[in-house]
Formats: structure tokens, C-alpha cells, sequence
């Protein structure tokens, strides 16, 4: 039974590891709909490089309600990457989040119209020639004095639905083509972190919560993440629909398939979860237990140190980009590779761990063999 329960135990850290790795494959589900999207005007494009990225509506686990993420301009993070939105989905009875990513190719995103260019299949806005994105000025707000790199393609939009979710009742009935199946197969990139930081923002403003504007809310577009105040803010002109959510919608608690909330993209250490530590080791050797308690506070304060460490570096560099007044495309650049510093950082504590707890492994006895008959 010992034997069964290590490796309960160590499975579910693989598993956990794997989906802190695995940011397309963790759903949120909720039991009713979210609002209606927002009417709004897009701001201008901040410079060259940069794509829009449609608002859409997030689900926050704290207070039972949906919270507006406003539309934004982010540098791609690789040349030729293309941005598909996220999008709501109803599935088996509940409404389920599929989150956005970057790929060489625009893939399925629910058939919801976003409008600028996410008309509900594949993108209009612009395309890349040469690692350079070209924008088409029909369906998207570029200053042709700064950038010169566009063009214009009249483009027919005969979808005007503004329902934010796919499927259910009066949901859009758009299914994946064989061109999204072929992008789904495609190498992905999580969302950057510049949008995280959007994300993050948005989720503290309570003016940006559905049951506080009504699907009509205060900021609908930033031209750069993060920047959820001043000119550059763009309001909602109106709200896309009636929003009439449950009365007891409070007490509506969302589900995931690892059956928890859906955790936000760590980018530093202090963005972690706690590191799950292991129950005392019990091998009914008291000599032997102390001796693994001790491996494992060791441990524990090992990993400890380094979060601390990788955090205050991290913060150095921050401060050390705002000295030199760096631009947008070094911070980015500086945000993903302290993402990805993070996220190695947690599996190699995962991984640690694991290693750990089969040292501290009792010994698995044989099974005892009936004496034999003779004959």
C-alpha cells in the first residue's frame, strides 16, 4: 500500500509539471455564458511588428464573474507568427475557455467575430512577407506616416453577430475547417508576456467586471499592455447585447480538466504557486524518518533560495531596462526570457522532488510463497 501511494503521489507531480507546460490543455468551464462583445474603436498601432490581439472576456474563480480583457497591439514573438484569439465554447452542459496562442498560421477560434481582421475564420489584418508584417489599412488603424509597410484589401464581413461563445443556445455554429486542424498540429508559443501582464491588469480592475459594466465596459483597447488609463485607453462605445447573467451567479464555480482554476502564465517566481511539499516520511523507522525530514527541509530551503534569487535578478534587469529607457521589443524580449527562466526553474524544483521522494521509497518486500506440497 506504501509502495501504491509514492507513486500516486509522484505521478501527480508529472502531471502537474506537464500542465504548467501545456498552456492550450488546461479548460475552464462555467455554467453560463459570458457577455456579448463590446462595440469599440481600435486604437493605432503603436509601431512596426506590432498585431492586434482581440479583447475577449476572461473568467475570475475569486468572485464568480467575467471580466473584460481589453484588445491590445503586441510585438509576435517570432517573425511569421500569427495570433489566434481565445474563444468560449459549450461543452457537455458548461461554457469552456480555450485559451489563445501563436502559431505560423491563424487557427480555430470558435468562428467569433472580432472584428479587425478575426472575422470568425483566419485573419485579414495583415500578413508577413520577408519578416516584415505588411498591414492592410481596410480592417486595421496604422499611421502611414511611421509605418509604410501596409496595403488596402476591401474585405466583406457579412458576419455582424457579436456573441462571444460558440455553440449552445445562440451560440455561433461554426466548426473547425480542415485548414484549423492542420494549424492546431502546428508548433505553438503561449501567450506573451506582455499579454499576461494585460490579463493580470485587467483581473485587478473591478470597473472591468461584466456585473459592474454590464457587457459595456470602462476600457475596451489599450494601444500598448498594461496601459489601462489615459489617452491611449479606448472606452466601449456600447455594450454588443443585453447581458442578463443568473441572479446567483456568485456562487457558480468554474472547473478545469486537472480539476482546478486555470493558473495564470507564470512569468517570475513570485507569479508560482507554492511548491507542494511531501507529507513526513513514515517507513516505521524513526532513525530513518528524521533523516528524510531533514533531506527534505534541506531541499525546501534550497529551492527557496533560488526563487529569491532568480526573482531579485529578474528585478535588477527590470530596473536596469527602465535606466536606459529601453524599448518595447528589448522589454518583451526580456519578459519571454524570464518567463522561460521561470518555467525551468519550476520543473527542475519538480523534478527534484520526484528524485527525492524515490530515495526515501521503502524497499518493496516479496510477496511470501506458500510452501510447496509434496507429493
Amino acid at each position: 500500500m506504501r509502495i501504491r501511494t509514492i507513486r500516486a503521489v509522484l505521478f501527480a507531480l508529472v502531471v502537474l509539471a506537464a500542465s504548467s507546460a501545456s498552456f492550450a490543455q488546461v479548460r475552464i468551464s462555467v455554467t453560463f455564458g459570458p457577455p456579448a462583445l463590446p462595440v469599440y474603436e481600435q486604437p493605432v498601432c503603436p509601431g512596426d511588428g506590432y498585431i492586434w490581439t482581440p479583447g475577449y472576456w476572461a473568467w475570475s474563480d475569486d468572485d464568480g464573474d467575467y471580466y473584460w480583457v481589453p484588445g491590445t497591439w503586441v510585438l509576435a514573438p517570432e517573425a511569421g507568427f500569427l495570433w489566434t484569439p481565445p474563444y468560449w465554447a459549450w461543452v457537455d452542459g458548461a461554457f469552456v475557455f480555450y485559451d489563445g496562442y501563436w502559431g505560423p498560421h491563424v487557427g480555430f477560434y470558435g468562428g467569433i467575430n472580432y472584428g479587425f481582421g478575426y472575422f470568425g475564420e483566419g485573419f485579414e489584418g495583415g500578413h508577413w512577407d520577408n519578416g516584415r508584417f505588411f498591414y492592410n489599412r481596410s480592417v486595421t488603424n496604422v499611421d502611414v506616416t511611421n509605418i509604410h509597410n501596409v496595403y488596402n484589401t476591401t474585405v466583406i464581413n457579412n458576419n455582424v453577430n457579436r456573441v462571444s461563445y460558440n455553440g449552445g443556445n445562440g451560440g455561433v455554429s461554426a466548426r473547425p475547417t480542415r485548414q484549423d486542424e492542420v494549424a492546431a498540429r502546428e508548433r505553438h508559443v503561449p501567450p506573451a508576456p506582455a499579454q499576461t501582464q494585460q490579463m493580470q491588469a485587467a483581473r485587478g480592475n473591478p470597473e472591468l467586471r461584466a456585473s459592474a459594466n454590464h457587457g459595456k465596459p470602462p476600457v475596451a483597447a489599450t494601444a500598448r499592455p498594461g496601459q489601462l488609463s489615459g489617452r491611449e485607453a479606448v472606452p466601449a462605445r456600447e455594450a454588443g447585447g443585453p447581458y442578463n447573467p443568473p441572479t446567483n451567479h456568485g456562487a457558480s464555480q468554474p472547473r478545469s480538466e486537472g480539476g482546478g482554476s486555470r493558473p495564470a502564465t507564470p512569468v517570475h517566481p513570485n507569479d508560482l504557486p507554492p511548491m507542494q511539499r511531501p507529507a513526513a516520511p513514515n517507513t516505521g523507522n524513526p532513525e530513518l524518518d528524521n533523516k528524510y525530514q531533514q533531506q527534505q527541509q534541506k531541499l525546501q530551503q534550497k529551492q527557496d533560495q533560488e526563487r529569491q534569487k532568480l526573482q531579485q535578478q529578474q528585478e535588477n534587469e527590470h530596473q536596469q531596462l527602465q535606466r536606459q529607457n529601453a524599448n518595447d521589443a528589448r522589454k518583451q524580449q526580456t519578459e519571454q526570457r524570464h518567463q522561460q527562466q521561470t518555467q525551468q526553474l519550476q520543473q527542475r524544483h519538480t523534478q527534484q522532488q520526484q528524485k527525492l521522494q524515490q530515495r526515501q521509497a521503502p524497499p518493496s518486500r516479496p510477496e511470501a510463497r506458500p510452501p510447496q506440497r509434496k507429493q
